[in-house]
C-alpha cells in the first residue's frame, strides 16, 4: 500500500491497526507482536502525535448501558452557510451532540446525538437545537440499531502476527 505521506512506513500503519483495534494494548505487547522494542512503538506513535495523525485517544462506551437508548443523526438546515462557525459553536456547548460534520448536498451540519428517550429528545431538538441563531429547521433520523462500527482497514494485508 502507497501512504499519501511519505513519513509513514508499513511499521507505523501495523501499529496503527493494532491500536485502532484494541488502544488498550501496551505498547510493550505491541513490541512482541511486531518484533521491535517498546521505545520504538512510542517513538513512532510520539511521531504520528506530532504529525496531527493520532488525534486523540479515546474510550468507546455503550450509550445504552448508561440509559442513553436513543442514537440520532440531525440533518441541520443552515439559514445562510456563513452562520456554520456560530452554529457550531452553539452545538459544542450541548452534551448530547457527540458528532457534527459540515457537509455538501441538502444538509449544511449533520450531526449525531445521544440521549436518554424519546422524551429527551424531543427536548434537546426544541429546546437547545432548534432555538440557536442560524439553524433554519432541521431533519431528524432515529437509529435503530448501530450494524457497523470499526476503524478503516490502514493494511490491505493480514498482520503477521
Amino acid at each position: 500500500m502507497e501512504s499519501r505521506n511519505h513519513d509513514i512506513d508499513k511499521l507505523d500503519l501495523q501499529i496503527l491497526s493494532i491500536l485502532m483495534e484494541d488502544a488498550k494494548i501496551p505498547y510493550t505487547k505491541i513490541g512482541e507482536m511486531l518484533f521491535v522494542s517498546p521505545g520504538t512503538v512510542h517513538v513512532r506513535m510520539k511521531k504520528m502525535e506530532q504529525m496531527g495523525i493520532v488525534k486523540r485517544h479515546q474510550l468507546m462506551v455503550n450509550y445504552s448501558a448508561l440509559n442513553y437508548d436513543i442514537t440520532a443523526f440531525l440533518g441541520i438546515y443552515l439559514q445562510k452557510s456563513s452562520l456554520y462557525d456560530n452554529v457550531v459553536n452553539e452545538l459544542t456547548k450541548i452534551k448530547e451532540v457527540v458528532d457534527a460534520h459540515y457537509t455538501t448536498g441538502m444538509y449544511g451540519i449533520f450531526a449525531k446525538i445521544v440521549c436518554y428517550d424519546t422524551k429527551h429528545l424531543k427536548e434537546v431538538l426544541h429546546d437547545k437545537i432548534q432555538v440557536i441563531e442560524g439553524i433554519q429547521r432541521t431533519e431528524t433520523f432515529i437509529s435503530l440499531e448501530e450494524s457497523i462500527s470499526r476503524p478503516i482497514k490502514l493494511l490491505d494485508e493480514e498482520l503477521d502476527i
